[in-house]
């Protein structure tokens, strides 16, 4: 859930840098797009992101933890698996 976070922050500020530059790309389907429309959607997905990186932390270890770990990712092995 903590990847999917920054991933949602990426894409909120590509939404927000784009938009804020050229909001008729965003817009494509308004006459006269407005930059608030923009501005908004970016806080919701932020507002998302930070939600979902509080809850990834909280329901995991967290991602400072991890990282600081040199154990290996538990791996299965074929002969294990038959029987």
């Amino acid at each position: 859930m903590i990847i999917w976070a920054f991933n949602l922050l990426i894409l909120a500020v590509g939404i927000l840098v784009v938009g804020l530059i050229k909001p008729k790309w965003l817009l494509f389907w308004m006459e006269q797009p407005n930059r608030y429309i923009i501005v908004g959607v970016s806080l919701v997905l932020f507002m998302a992101a930070a939600i979902m990186f509080g809850e990834g932390n909280r329901q995991n270890v967290p991602l400072s933890e991890v990282v600081q770990t040199e154990q290996q990712a538990p791996t299965e092995i074929p002969s294990d698996l038959v029987k």
